[in-house]
C-alpha cells in the first residue's frame, strides 16, 4: 500500500474517532412503534394467529405421543389413523395461517417502512441550504437507501421472530409442566447458556453492523460524486483513477473484514446454541428413559416431551438469534432517526399568511447575518468532519438596509466574498437572519408562508440546476399544470424554441445529468425559461452569465430583458457596465453597504465604486469625463441581462463550507480564479488600444474576436488588485 493511502488510511480513523457507537435504546423501540401505529389492526390479527399457530404446533406433540401410547396399549387401528388424520389436518392449517402471519408481517413491514421513508424524505427537504452543503450525498443517500431497508427487516424479524416465538415458548413451557414438572425443570436448567451470550453477542454485532454502515456510507459518497459526469471528467483530467482506485479499495476491504467478523460470531453463536439444544434433547430421552423403565411415565409422554423440548428451544433458538439480528438491524433505525432528529432551521409561523397580490417591494432593514455552525446543521457521520470544523457562526453581513419599490432595480457590487449571494439568498429565506427584517411589501418575510414567498420570488444563478430528466419535466419544475403552449412561449422568449424543436425528441429531450448534454448558454436559457414559466414578482440575478461565451452570452441577455420586464430585480454585478442604469447600486464590503447611489453619484463622490470602475476599465481619474455623463439611455433589460458575476457564487454564499468563503478564505479568493479576464475581454481591455478600452456609451466591446477570448490567459504582466481582480498595467 503507498505512503499516500496510508496516511489517508489514518486521518480516516481520526475522523471517524469520535462517533456514537451505541447501537439502540429504548426510546428507539419506542420510536418503531409509533411508527406501527397506523397499522395495529394488521398487528392486532397478527398476534391472533401467533395464539393460534403456537396451539396447533403444541397439538402435534401431544397427538404424537397419543399414537404411541395408542399402540402400546393395543388400541383399535381406526382409533391410530384417526390421530395421524388430526395430525395431517393440523400440520396443513399451520402451514395455512403461517402464510397468512408472513402476509401480515410483510404488509406492516412494507408498510411502516414506506412511511418511514416517507418522513425522511419530506424531513429532508425542509432542512436549510447549509445541510446540503455541509453533508455528503452518497452519506444521506445510504441513509434514505440501506438503512431505511435495515430497519425494514429489523422490524420484520422483530415482528415475525420475537412475537411468534414467545407464544410458542409460554405454550409449550405449559404443557411441558403438565406432563413432568421434574424435567422440564432440569431441561431448562441449560437456558442461561441461550441469555447470556445472545446479549454479550448481540451487542458486539450491532457495533459491527453500525461501523460497516458507515463505510458502505463513505464508499457511496465516493462512487456518487465520482460516478458524476463532473466527478468523472475531474478524475480523468487528474489522471487519479489508480489512487481513486486504491482508496476505493481500502474502503471495501474495510467491509469485507467486518463482514467475515460477522459471519464468524454468528455462525459460532447459532453452533453454540443448537449444541445445547441437542444436550437438553439427550437430557430428556435419558430421564424420561429413566421414568418409563420405573413406570412412572408412559412411553407417549416422553415422546411428546421430546417433541416439546424442540418446540420450546426452537423458540429460545430463535429468540436469541433474534435478538443477534434485531440488535445488529437495529442500528438502521437508530442512523435514520439521527436524520430525523435534525432540526429545520426555517420554521413556519402557523398564523402565516401569504405574500399580498400585485407587484411587490423589497426591503433589508439592519439585517445582521452569520451562516449556522456544523453542529446545528449536520451530523458528523454525514459530513465525516464535523466534528474536526470550528467555521460558522461568524457575521457576514452587518446592518445591511436598502429598498426596492415595486418596479425598481437594485445593484449589488463589490470584491469577492463581500457578502452579495448571502444578501441573494437570504431573501428567498433560504435562511433567517440573526436581527434586522426582510420585508416583502412591508411584510417581515417570516410572517409569511414560506411557499409564497418563493413563488413570489425567481432566481437565475450562473449555475443554473438542472435535473437529469427531460425539458419538458424540467420546465415543470416551475408551474406543474403548464400546457405545451406555455411551454413553447417560454421557450421562444428564452431564444430555445429554434433548438429544441430542431431535436428528434422535442421537449423530451433528456438534458443529462445537471444538464451536461446541453452547452453552457443552452442551459442558462432553459432556466431561465423555467423562471419565465414561474412569472415571480421578483427576480434576483446571481451570477447569471458568469462563464459564457459572447454568442451564448448575447442569447441569454436577450432572454433575460423578458425575465427582467416590469418586475422588480435585485442584480449582483461584477460588471460594472451593466448595472449602470439601476435605480439603486449598493457597493458591499465586508458584509457592510460601504456606498450607495446612482452609477453618476457614486463616480462623482470618487469612493469604492469609483475605485472599481477606474479598475475595469483602466480609466484614470482625470479623464472621467465621458464616464460621468449620464447613462446611454438603452433598454434596461439589455442592459442588467448580462448581470453575472465573475466571482463565484459559493464563495459569496459561503455555500461552499457554511461561512469559510465570506471568512475570507483561500477557497473564496479561488472561486473568483481566471475570471478578470473575461471581464477584461468584455471591456475591449485585454488586446485592444485606448480608442478600443472606452466605447462611446462607456459600455464594454461586444464586438470583435477579443470578446471571444474570455476563458483565455491573462494578459502578459497582469497584476491583482485588493479585490482579487487582474488588470493590465497602464
Amino acid at each position: 500500500m503507498s505512503m499516500e493511502v496510508t496516511a489517508w488510511n489514518a486521518l480516516y480513523n481520526a475522523m471517524h474517532a469520535q462517533q456514537d457507537t451505541r447501537p439502540f435504546s429504548r426510546a428507539t423501540l419506542r420510536r418503531i412503534f409509533a411508527f406501527a401505529q397506523p397499522h395495529r389492526r394488521y398487528l392486532v390479527a397478527f398476534t391472533a394467529l401467533s395464539i393460534v399457530t403456537a396451539v396447533l404446533a403444541v397439538a402435534t406433540p401431544v397427538l404424537a405421543g397419543r399414537v404411541v401410547d395408542a399402540i402400546m396399549e393395543g388400541s383399535s387401528q381406526r382409533y391410530v389413523i384417526g390421530l395421524a388424520v388430526v395430525i395431517a389436518v393440523i400440520a396443513v392449517a399451520e402451514a395455512g395461517v403461517g402464510l397468512v402471519q408472513r402476509w401480515l408481517s410483510a404488509s406492516i413491514g412494507e408498510g411502516l417502512i414506506l412511511d418511514l421513508r416517507q418522513a425522511v424524505f419530506d424531513h429532508v427537504q425542509k432542512m436549510p441550504v447549509a445541510f446540503f452543503t455541509r453533508t455528503r450525498t452518497g452519506a444521506l443517500v445510504s441513509r434514505l437507501n440501506n438503512d431505511v431497508i435495515g430497519a425494514q427487516r429489523a422490524f420484520s424479524d422483530l415482528l415475525s421472530g420475537v412475537v411468534s416465538n414467545v407464544v410458542m415458548l409460554v405454550l409449550a413451557l405449559i404443557v411441558m409442566l403438565g406432563i413432568s414438572w421434574q424435567i422440564t425443570l432440569l431441561a431448562l436448567a441449560l437456558l442461561p447458556v441461550f441469555v447470556l451470550p445472545a446479549r454479550r453477542m448481540g451487542g458486539k454485532l450491532a457495533r459491527l453492523e453500525r461501523e460497516a454502515a458507515n463505510h458502505n456510507a463513505v464508499m457511496g459518497t465516493q462512487m456518487t460524486e465520482r460516478f458524476s459526469a463532473p466527478g468523472a471528467t475531474l478524475v480523468k483530467l487528474f489522471s487519479r483513477p489508480e489512487r481513486e482506485s486504491a482508496e476505493f479499495s481500502v474502503r471495501a476491504r474495510r467491509v469485507r473484514d467486518i463482514g467475515l467478523r460477522t459471519a464468524m460470531v454468528q455462525w459460532i453463536f447459532v453452533t453454540a446454541l443448537t449444541l445445547v439444544g441437542a444436550l437438553a434433547l439427550a437430557l430428556v430421552y435419558g430421564l424420561g428413559g429413566f421414568y418409563a423403565l420405573r413406570d412412572q411415565l408412559d412411553a407417549g409422554a416422553v415422546v411428546s416431551m421430546a417433541l416439546l423440548l424442540t418446540r420450546l428451544y426452537a423458540p429460545l433458538t430463535a429468540l436469541a438469534s433474534a435478538r443477534v439480528e434485531v440488535m445488529s438491524a437495529l442500528v438502521s433505525f437508530a442512523r435514520v432517526f439521527e436524520v430525523l432528529d435534525l432540526k429545520p432551521l426555517i420554521v413556519e409561523k402557523p398564523d402565516a399568511r401569504p405574500v399580498p397580490d400585485g407587484p411587490v417591494s423589497v426591503e433589508f432593514d439592519d439585517v445582521h447575518f452569520s451562516y449556522p455552525a456544523a453542529s446545528d446543521v449536520s451530523l458528523a457521520s454525514l459530513e465525516e468532519v464535523a466534528m474536526l470544523d470550528t467555521r460558522g457562526g461568524d457575521e457576514v453581513l452587518h446592518g445591511v438596509s436598502f429598498t426596492a419599490a415595486p418596479g425598481e432595480m437594485v445593484a449589488l457590487v463589490g470584491s469577492s466574498g463581500a457578502g452579495k449571494s448571502t444578501i441573494a439568498q437570504l431573501l428567498p429565506r433560504l435562511y433567517d437572519v440573526d436581527t434586522g427584517a426582510i420585508r416583502l411589501n412591508g411584510v417581515d418575510v417570516r410572517d409569511l408562508t414560506t411557499a409564497s414567498v418563493r413563488q413570489a420570488l425567481g432566481m437565475v444563478t450562473q449555475d443554473g440546476h438542472l435535473f437529469h430528466e427531460s425539458i419538458r419535466e424540467n420546465l415543470l419544475i416551475a408551474q406543474p399544470s403548464a400546457s405545451d403552449d406555455d411551454l413553447w412561449d417560454v421557450l421562444r422568449r428564452s431564444r430555445l424554441d429554434a433548438l429544441v424543436a430542431s431535436l428528434p425528441d422535442g421537449l423530451e429531450t433528456v438534458v443529462g445529468e445537471r444538464g451536461y448534454r446541453l452547452s453552457g448558454g443552452e442551459r442558462q436559457r432553459l432556466t431561465i425559461a423555467r423562471l419565465l414559466l414561474a412569472r415571480p414578482r421578483v427576480v434576483i440575478l446571481d451570477e447569471a452569465t458568469a462563464h459564457l461565451d459572447s454568442t451564448s452570452e448575447a442569447a441569454v441577455q436577450e432572454a433575460l430583458g423578458e425575465a427582467l420586464e416590469g418586475r422588480t430585480a435585485v442584480v449582483i454585478a461584477h460588471r460594472l457596465s451593466t448595472v449602470r442604469s439601476a435605480d439603486q447600486i449598493l457597493v458591499i464590503e465586508a458584509g457592510r453597504v460601504v456606498e450607495r447611489g446612482t452609477h453618476p453619484e457614486l463616480l462623482s463622490a470618487d469612493g469604492r465604486y469609483a475605485q472599481l470602475y477606474r479598475t475595469q476599465f483602466d480609466q484614470p481619474a482625470a479623464d472621467r469625463s465621458a464616464a460621468d455623463a449620464p447613462a446611454d439611455p438603452g433598454p434596461a433589460d439589455a442592459e442588467l441581462a448580462d448581470a453575472g458575476l465573475a466571482d463565484s457564487g459559493l464563495a459569496d454564499s459561503g455555500l461552499a463550507d457554511s461561512g469559510l468563503a465570506d471568512s475570507g478564505s483561500a477557497e473564496a479568493e479561488l472561486a473568483d480564479g481566471g475570471l478578470a479576464d473575461a471581464e477584461l475581454a468584455d471591456a475591449g481591455l485585454a488586446d485592444a488600444g485606448p480608442a478600443d478600452a472606452a466605447p462611446a456609451d462607456g459600455g464594454p466591446a461586444d464586438a470583435g474576436p477579443v470578446a471571444d477570448d474570455r476563458r483565455a490567459g491573462a494578459a502578459p504582466g497582469a497584476a491583482q488588485t485588493d479585490a482579487g481582480e487582474e488588470v493590465v498595467p497602464r
